[in-house]
């Protein structure tokens, strides 16, 4: 945590525990092996980490079902873990930031096991309790994200109790006081012991419309996906009072030297909406934008996103880009289909995009989702919905670190949590000898992001180009262009030098009548528009 707002100019790589390192052979990640990755983050060159859910959790949901949010799930390590990793990652000039899951607990936090003993016990109203319809039903008609109702009833005290997710992620009531309180209580823990702040799970949503309204079926002007969820969710998410509660987190996280972060999960598909998370400049200062990370990967699609994105989010706000994560289908997969062109010029827009980057682990050597059997699942959603592609095992497979027995993983011998994959077809310390690789193309990205004040802080201005480009001038001297088609075209309003291509040896190329792209060629070059 080197400056007040260090997130502002730096990198954030995010780390799935289970899948990074494992120290001990048992094959699942865990801190200390993350520890011990820690100079390989530091050559990489991020600012910061991320790490998934470390809490103590029955990990019905892969840990976002917390039973202890001051402790640490065993398998992953102890708070002395914790504190070795924050120091050793502070040594590296790399701050440490966690997840906290505060919209829902896992059924066995002992909130919730006292909840649900009476109607009188002192965590009732700590959740959201309701009595059935007349015919026994659920009280309204919402909808678990999860599939089918959100709603389950409790035989013991005869009232049903909201998950917006699993039965097992029973929701907070976050219109009773003593929640608030509660997790201040935590955030206070966490940032005593220096974590450079938290991404919020769920942060849009977690507090509820205090009625319990249905919500409005889709209207025929409703996108695509509202009708296959099958309902709005007005009244169950984005509610107007959450921005109260991230006012309240924000005014608490500002109270620490440097400020913590809030990273937040503002899983919404609509810019305006995302863009309300910042306030003004008083809830997070990181609302994720996920109406990127869905867009085709088109010139067209994703230049409307960004010039919308820098129109709504507000003057004293930051945007934070990413192109893969936990939840979403790996970019080699995803947008680039296998195509090493395709993937560099993602990974090119994600590092100049004006905003901080959230690289996912591996996505820095094209790791691809991985083919997965049923028996192979951990994920609730793959295995419900099976063999439909709905889970996210497939991106949240173990790092490839070599093509040894084990992946450079886990020992030989050990059964991984999920299944490897092909570690022979990318791994680090293949890509880390071969400097063509896409590992040190990223390696050069983020060296050259940091030497150009233009790419860590200089505005973003969209340039003319065909159909097909995307370009763009960061600050005064450098511009950008994405050639996303399958022909070859000239950007005439770029001029100068080429500091790093996708093809890398035209590095240093001087441009004096037009940028000209092979297809699926992106470039950074030092110039100025014309």
């Amino acid at each position: 945590m080197p400056s007040e707002k260090w997130w502002r100019e730096g990198i954030i790589y995010q780390i799935y525990p289970r899948s990074f390192q494992d120290s001990n052979g048992d094959g699942i990640g865990d801190l200390r092996g993350v520890i011990d990755r820690l100079d390989y983050l530091q050559w990489l060159g991020v600012d910061a980490i991320w790490l998934n859910p470390i809490t103590v959790s029955p990990d019905a949901d892969a840990g976002y079902d917390v039973a202890d949010y001051c402790a640490v799930q065993p398998v992953f390590g102890d708070l002395g873990t914790v504190d070795r990793l924050i120091a050793e990652a502070a040594k590296r000039d790399i701050g440490t930031v966690l997840d906290i899951v505060p919209n829902h607990s896992s059924d066995r936090h002992p909130w919730f096991i006292d909840a649900r003993s009476s109607r009188a016990s002192a965590h009732r109203d700590w959740y959201v309790w309701a009595d059935p319809k007349p015919d026994g039903s659920p009280p309204n008609n919402w909808l678990s994200a999860f599939g089918g109702p959100a709603w389950t009833l409790d035989a013991l005290t005869g009232q049903y109790y909201l998950h917006n997710f699993l039965p097992e992620q029973p929701d907070l009531n976050w219109w009773n006081p003593a929640v608030r309180d509660a997790f201040d209580d935590i955030y206070r823990f966490w940032f005593d012991r220096g974590v450079a702040g938290f991404r919020i799970d769920v942060a849009h949503g977690i507090v509820k419309d205090k009625e319990l309204r249905d919500n409005p079926l889709p209207t025929k002007d409703d996108p695509p996906w509202v009708h296959a969820h099958g309902q709005r969710s007005v009244y169950n998410v984005e509610r107007p009072e959450v921005h109260d509660v991230l006012r309240r987190w924000r005014a608490l996280a500002n109270t620490y030297d440097p400020p913590r972060i809030l990273l937040g999960e503002t899983y919404v598909r609509d810019v305006r909406s995302m863009g309300l998370f910042y306030g003004k400049d008083d809830e997070l200062q990181l609302a994720f934008n996920f109406t990127y990370v869905h867009a085709p990967f088109e010139a067209a699609a994703l230049a409307s996103v960004v010039d919308e994105s820098e129109t709504i989010i507000p003057l004293d706000g930051w945007p934070v880009w990413t192109v893969s994560n936990h939840d979403v289908s790996r970019v080699m997969s995803r947008w680039a289909v296998g195509d090493e062109r395709k993937l560099r010029c993602a990974l090119l827009s994600l590092l100049t995009l004006r905003g901080t980057p959230v690289l996912y682990y591996g996505d820095e050597i094209g790791m691809p989702d991985t083919r997965l059997r049923k028996a192979d699942l951990q994920d609730p959603l793959g295995k419900r919905y099976w063999p439909a592609p709905r889970g996210r095992d497939p991106e949240r497979t173990p790092m490839h670190w070599s093509d040894t027995p084990g992946g450079g993983f886990t020992k030989a011998g050990a059964r991984s949590w999920l299944p490897l994959g092909d570690v022979a077809a990318r791994n680090v310390a293949d890509q880390r000898r071969d400097p063509s690789s896409t590992l040190n193309f990223v390696r050069g990205l983020i060296a050259t992001r940091r030497q150009r004040p233009d790419l860590r802080t200089g505005a973003y201005h969209q340039l003319p180009a065909p159909a097909g480009v995307w370009a763009w001038q960061r600050g005064r001297e450098t511009s950008i262009a994405l050639n996303l088609s399958d022909e070859p075209v000239s950007v005439v309003a770029i001029r100068g030098t080429v500091l790093i291509s996708t093809m890398r040896s035209r590095d240093g190329e001087r441009i004096d009548r037009g940028l000209e792209l092979a297809p699926w060629e992106g470039a950074i070059c030092s110039s100025a528009s014309t």
